[in-house]
């Protein structure tokens, strides 16, 4: 039995969400704790949280939090018991690892070994094919010239995935389908890992056409005991990053489970694991899985696990560390209802989720209950720079089926307000009203599959929404007009109200960037004191009539009710319909007065950001869609590329620099057709 060494002052070597989710526990379990900051940071939630907090250095995180030895300072300085790293940065730092124990500081996670042994994708499998774990066909090996991995993938046969050995979180990852795009794909894939791990090592593995990504937590002590805390479904994906999570996996059998578990469990035990671990698996439609890498921390998505097991998963962590057993054996756990995860980011999925930075001028998420759990690093005012990454908070739903829950997060998000960033809860929303979704049918291809549908770009959709989006613009004019004026009436109104005349106007409104002519006819207010529109668009006729109060838009049309919540947002306002969330505005007429300036030509920086590297020379020939320069922001690559066939007359930023958003980056001569 290991001898129980209490935790009195915890220090948490993170930041955002995570950090102030560790210290709740915490504080709860009596333990004081400490917080690190970087400069961007100084006013940060988590820092106002904790009982002491310290300075790491500049905004940079390779110059204030992956500063492993200035943390170690801090933790002597403050005579601190424990370090816990939260995930990223340097949970799986075997060398951070290593310093704790050096300066008898408990670290919160796995022994060095275990993170060594994951830390290489490669010699994971390796580790993993040993102890009978199942694994997806692939290269592993030490040779990583690019000939030999292209002669191993044209072997194995397209499509195959590129994978860097110490990467996570999708970055260092790519697809390739056809031999031609291997070597393209493997520099840009070594390059990020480079630049997010400092090691460029890659592997290969056949990428499987309609896989689940199912991943286990399991649990492990110093004495030896260890279980499986069940499953997570993490298939809906960006980017091979996690979109929307949910506990339990939809049709697992009792017998698939046991299974799963007890493979993870083998995993865990062959590298002499310690503390809260994730093991990831693909799983095949017939029920076959395969071993895709463990992480060894804590998961981003572990509040669903937390929500149908009702354990904190913190907690747990901080007991194992202090050389307690496990809280719960095996057969004491248990599946209560199911839980979503809903990760909010300051990002825009219409531009290929890039990231957005700015000012939170407006955030109100929804209230929290026993069901609803909103995990976040940020309040109202606080700004999401280009530093980090650019998750808001985490908006965590539970209910007693998959149904309700999946109900509940839809709601929740129809009703989570933020402004001054773009963000992707209108395209979660999509995700969670999606038949196919609803339905459980998961891929980790599922966002591809149904590209059209969840970013509303169907035309009937967007048509079908047309009558609702102008009842709601009419009624917002009406309330407007009706609060502006201390005694409202005809002559004052800018409705386009004619004595003597019937009362009609057009309406000219964008829907997902459609713009739409709609004639409108007003009727008299009916008994209930409604207006009733005639409303024509595109040769159909509808009869509204309706309320519109608060956040909620009431409204008939044609003899059909409908109940939609209605968000308003600096220049327009989104409806969340039960077919799918939709962004409308209404446009003024275009009285001649525009300034807007013509920027044909411009190259300008889609957010603040550091320049990876300059992929061609000046006045150099190059063909439409060749890749001129990459920018590197919020741990994310964008590729600047030609528009058409040119050059580049000449670079403003050479790599390394740092570049403000809107800034341009080059200048570029299109070459002139040739009759």
């Amino acid at each position: 039995m290991k001898q129980v060494r209490q935790i009195k002052k915890l220090l948490i070597a993170n930041r955002g969400e995570i950090s102030c989710r560790i210290i709740k526990t915490a504080q709860k379990m009596g333990i004081a704790t400490v917080a690190v900051y970087s400069d961007a940071d100084a006013d940060a939630l988590h820092v106002k949280m904790a009982d002491e907090s310290v300075r790491l250095g500049p905004a940079p995180s390779r110059e204030s939090y992956l500063k492993g030895e200035l943390i170690i300072a801090a933790a002597i300085k403050l005579n601190v018991d424990a370090i816990h790293p939260g995930y990223g940065f340097l949970s799986e730092n075997s060398q951070f690892c290593r310093l704790c124990e050096q300066h008898n500081i408990i670290f919160v996670g796995p022994p060095v070994g275990a993170i060594e042994a994951m830390g290489s994708k490669s010699a994971a499998k390796q580790i993993m094919q040993q102890a009978g774990v199942p694994l997806v066909p692939g290269y592993h090996g030490d040779d990583q010239s690019a000939d030999l991995l292209k002669k191993y993938a044209d072997e194995m046969g397209y499509p195959v995935l590129l994978k860097a050995a110490a990467g996570g979180g999708g970055k260092g990852m790519r697809q390739v389908h056809q031999s031609n795009e291997f070597f393209d794909a493997l520099d840009a894939a070594k390059r990020e890992a480079m630049s997010g791990f400092g090691d460029d090592i890659m592997l290969i593995e056949k990428y499987l056409i309609e896989p689940r990504h199912v991943e286990i937590q399991v649990f492990c002590d110093q004495n030896g005991n260890g279980v499986y805390l069940f499953e997570r479904d993490c298939s809906v994906q960006r980017r091979h990053q996690k979109v929307i999570e949910e506990a339990p996996a939809p049709g697992m059998t009792e017998s698939l489970r046991e299974e799963m578990g007890k493979a993870a469990l083998k995993a865990a035990q062959a590298i002499d694991y310690v503390g809260a671990g994730t093991v990831e698996f693909l799983l095949q439609p017939d029920g076959q899985f395969f071993f895709m890498e463990m992480n060894t921390r804590l998961q981003v998505e572990h509040p669903v696990t937390e929500m149908i097991t009702r354990q904190d998963l913190v907690e747990w962590q901080l007991r194992v560390a202090q050389g307690e057993n496990l809280p719960k054996q095996q057969h004491e756990l248990m599946i209560h209802g199911h839980a979503f995860e809903a990760r909010i980011y300051a990002e825009d999925p219409n531009n290929d989720f890039l990231p957005s930075t700015g000012t939170l001028t407006r955030l109100v998420p929804p209230m929290e209950d026993e069901k609803t759990r909103v995990d976040t690093g940020v309040l109202q005012g606080d700004e999401v720079s280009s530093f980090y990454d650019p998750m808001i908070a985490k908006l965590i739903v539970w209910d007693e089926n998959r149904d309700k829950a999946l109900a509940k997060l839809a709601k929740a998000l129809s009703i989570y307000d933020v402004e001054g960033v773009t963000t992707n809860i209108d395209f979660l929303y999509n995700l969670a009203t999606h038949n196919a979704f609803k339905n459980a049918q998961l891929s980790t291809h599922f966002i591809e599959q149904h590209h059209n549908t969840l970013f509303v770009e169907d035309v009937n959709t967007i048509e079908a929404i047309v009558p609702m989006a102008a009842m709601y613009l009419l009624l917002r004019r009406e309330q407007q007009n009706n609060t502006s004026q201390i005694c409202p009436s005809p002559w004052s109104a800018n409705n386009h109200w004619r004595m003597n005349e019937q009362h009609s106007e057009t309406l000219s409104m964008l829907l997902q960037d459609q713009q739409f002519e709609v004639d409108i006819i007003h009727s008299d207010i009916n008994d209930k004191g409604n207006h009733t529109f005639k409303i024509n668009c595109n040769k159909q006729q509808y009869i509204c009539h309706g309320d519109l109060s608060a956040q909620t838009l009431c409204a008939n049309i044609n003899g059909h009710s409908y109940q939609i919540t209605v968000v308003e947002h600096d220049k327009d306002t989104t409806l969340f319909t039960k077919q799918c969330a939709i962004r409308c505005q209404l446009l003024e007429p275009d009285l001649g007065t525009s300034d807007a300036q013509d920027e044909h030509g411009g190259f300008n920086a889609p957010m603040n950001g550091t320049v990876v590297g300059l992929m061609v020379e000046a006045n150099q020939s190059v063909i439409k869609g060749q890749v001129l320069m990459v920018m590197e922001a919020m741990k994310m690559e964008h590729a600047i590329k030609a528009p058409q066939n040119g050059a580049v007359t000449e670079f403003y930023y050479q790599a390394g620099d740092l570049v403000d958003g809107g800034a341009q980056l080059l200048s570029f001569a299109a070459q002139e057709a040739q009759e």
